[in-house]
């Protein structure tokens, strides 16, 4: 495949995941735009990646995500900037809550809605969103995150059924428990709370997947690069497991 004379733009390009699928689409061609809340990951990655440039970007800031978003004028928007709090449930502040669907949901529609409106006059474009298997099912002490990441779904099926005549698709990738920084921050949660050492924590999150790994960031770009690749116009509107068969 090539994804020569495409833009892209990935939202958390800095890091992680959003890293790896930005790295994967400039490997293609495209000319991809990352954006962060940091300066120093988005000019590492522009610095080790030619066709990659970094903006500074808070995605909840509704002015900046649309400003930057229409500079970049892409064919390919990524919304995969996100967080993960944990804490039961009786104990979840308002505000723990707030900032979950703020940063998953809130900061996802705008950059899909932002996004759509960059491809309207195009004859091609694919939104992807990286939710997670949280948007999928529940899991214990996330409830917050797994709302936000079920909102997420919801909105992506119904924007997909209003742009499926336009030729933009809009799909979900939902990747389970990541090999990344957040997944690292998760397990040092656990270990202050619970005692257990790294280890055990760690393979308590690995134990959640049926191939008992933590799921490498290259496989979600893979599937982000097959949602914008050949024989993929007639996807959108789907949940894609990246999970190792987790149900």
């Amino acid at each position: 495949m090539s994804l020569a004379g495409k833009t892209a733009f990935v939202t958390g390009g800095g890091s992680g995941v959003g890293a790896a699928i930005a790295s994967a689409l400039a490997a293609e061609g495209a000319s991809v735009t990352i954006c962060g809340r940091r300066q120093a990951p988005l000019d590492d990655m522009a610095a080790r990646h030619p066709g990659i440039t970094g903006t500074v970007c808070d995605i909840t800031d509704e002015a900046a995500i649309s400003d930057a978003i229409a500079k970049a004028t892409p064919d390919i928007v990524i919304a995969n900037a996100g967080a993960s709090e944990s804490a039961p449930f009786t104990r979840t502040e308002l505000a723990a809550f707030q900032r979950m669907v703020d940063v998953n949901l809130t900061g996802t529609f705008l950059t899909l809605r932002e996004g759509a409106k960059a491809m309207k006059d195009k004859p091609w474009g694919r939104l992807i969103a990286i939710a997670s298997t949280a948007g999928l099912k529940g899991y214990p002490y996330v409830a917050p995150y797994a709302a936000a990441k079920h909102g997420v779904v919801g909105m992506v099926k119904s924007v997909a059924l209003e742009l499926v005549r336009k030729g933009i698709t809009a799909n979900a990738v939902c990747p389970g428990f990541l090999d990344t920084e957040m997944t690292e921050q998760s397990i040092t949660n656990i270990v202050e709370k619970t005692g257990r050492t790294r280890e055990e924590a760690r393979a308590s999150l690995e134990a959640t997947n049926p191939m008992h790994r933590l799921v490498p960031p290259e496989d979600v770009a893979q599937a982000v690069l097959w949602l914008c690749g050949p024989g993929s116009d007639m996807v959108t509107g789907q949940c894609i497991s990246v999970s190792g068969g987790e149900t």
